[in-house]
C-alpha cells in the first residue's frame, strides 16, 4: 500500500494558496515532476508531488480490469483523497487546486478528479486517459463546473490507446468540464513544448 510520501517545493502553503498537486509517472519520482514544473507558468503555487511506493501507482496497465491493479489503485486514490481534504481543511478552495500529471500519473490525476468532480483550478493531463477496461460510469460523480481540462497525447501511443483519450474527453465533457484535447501524430511516449503551451494558457492562465 502507498505510504504518504510528500516532497513540496514553491510558496509556503496558506489559505489563499495556489496548489499544484502533481503525479509522476511509472518508474518516476515525485522529483522528477517537480523538475517538469519549471516548465509551467506556476511560480506563484504552492507545489505538492506525491510519491509512490516502489514508484508505481498500480502494477498492470490503466487498461486492466481495475480490480487486477488493487489494492494499489484504491491506495493511491485515497492518498490523493485524504490530501486534497486536509487542503479543505486548511481553508484552501476547490478552485485554487490545481491537478497535473504524466502517462501513469496522468491517468491516475483523471480518475481522481472524474470520481471527485468539483470546480477545481484546472487539470493538465500529459498522456492518460480513464482507468479501466472500459469507463465505468457508476464510479464517476459530481460536476466540474466548467474546470478547464487540457489532455495531450500521441497517436500512436504504446501505453495509451488514442480510443480511451478520446472517450476520457467526452466523459469529462459530459460532467461539464472544459476540456481541450491535443493528439499529435507519432510524437512518443513524452511531453513537447505546444503541450506545455497549452497547458499554461488553457490551465495555468498565462
Amino acid at each position: 500500500m502507498h505510504k504518504k510520501n510528500i516532497v513540496t517545493e514553491g510558496k509556503e502553503l496558506s489559505a489563499t494558496s495556489k496548489v499544484l498537486i502533481m503525479l509522476h509517472g511509472r518508474g518516476g519520482t515525485a522529483q522528477d515532476i517537480l523538475d517538469f514544473s519549471t516548465h509551467l507558468h506556476v511560480k506563484d503555487f504552492s507545489l505538492i508531488a506525491l510519491q509512490a511506493t516502489n514508484n508505481t501507482w498500480y502494477p498492470y496497465s490503466f487498461l486492466a480490469p481495475p480490480s487486477q491493479n488493487e489494492p494499489w489503485l484504491s491506495s493511491a486514490l485515497q492518498l490523493l483523497k485524504d490530501l486534497v481534504e486536509d487542503l479543505y481543511s486548511k481553508g484552501i478552495p476547490s478552485e485554487n487546486i490545481y491537478f497535473t500529471g504524466f502517462s501513469q500519473g496522468a491517468c491516475l490525476t483523471l480518475e481522481f478528479v472524474t470520481r471527485n468532480a468539483n470546480k477545481y483550478g484546472g487539470v493538465a493531463a500529459f498522456t492518460g486517459g480513464l482507468i479501466g477496461d472500459k469507463i465505468y460510469n457508476e464510479r464517476y460523480a459530481g460536476d466540474f463546473q466548467n474546470t478547464p481540462v487540457f489532455i495531450g497525447s500521441s497517436n500512436p501511443d504504446p501505453h495509451i490507446p488514442v480510443e480511451r483519450v478520446y472517450d476520457t474527453t467526452k466523459f469529462l465533457k459530459g460532467m461539464n468540464a472544459s476540456v481541450t484535447e491535443k493528439v499529435y501524430d507519432n510524437m512518443g511516449h513524452t511531453i513537447n513544448e505546444d503541450e506545455i503551451e497549452n497547458a499554461n494558457k488553457l490551465v495555468f492562465k498565462a
